[in-house]
């Protein structure tokens, strides 16, 4: 049996760039993409916060260092520069490996700057 598991995921990360005339994807600053283990051309699901669209598309690098997040194609029609979108990877795992797996969750701030890391989400309280 295969599990599927959060692989990596951005969280809040600020959209800087919508293109609509660009081939389709998100283009995120190549940085970002490996603190979260997302590789390029990697299938993601972006969460919008601010209009709750759900969507799926695939990550390509944009410049390292640049705090990029650019929501490309018919996407482009799903969120807006400024928004908060939470970018998320999934992967896979037979039991055996999902039993041992922990995600790369990378929580971002002001300029899509890396605020902190993590492995676990804590236990949500009632």
């Amino acid at each position: 049996m295969m599990i599927t598991l959060l692989k990596g995921k951005l969280h809040k990360a600020r959209v800087t760039h919508c293109e609509l005339e660009y081939e389709g994807s998100c283009a995120i600053d190549t940085h970002l993409l490996q603190a979260a283990s997302i590789l390029p051309f990697e299938q993601i699901q972006i969460y919008n916060v601010d209009n709750g669209e759900r969507f799926t598309t695939y990550a390509i690098e944009a410049e390292p260092g640049s705090g990029v997040v650019s929501v490309n194609g018919a996407a482009a029609h799903k969120a807006a520069v400024g928004h908060r979108v939470i970018i998320c990877a999934y992967a896979q795992l037979d039991a055996a490996e999902a039993s041992r797996f922990t995600p790369n969750l990378v929580y971002l701030g002001p300029g899509n700057a890396i605020t902190r890391t993590g492995h676990e989400i804590p236990v949500q309280a009632a």
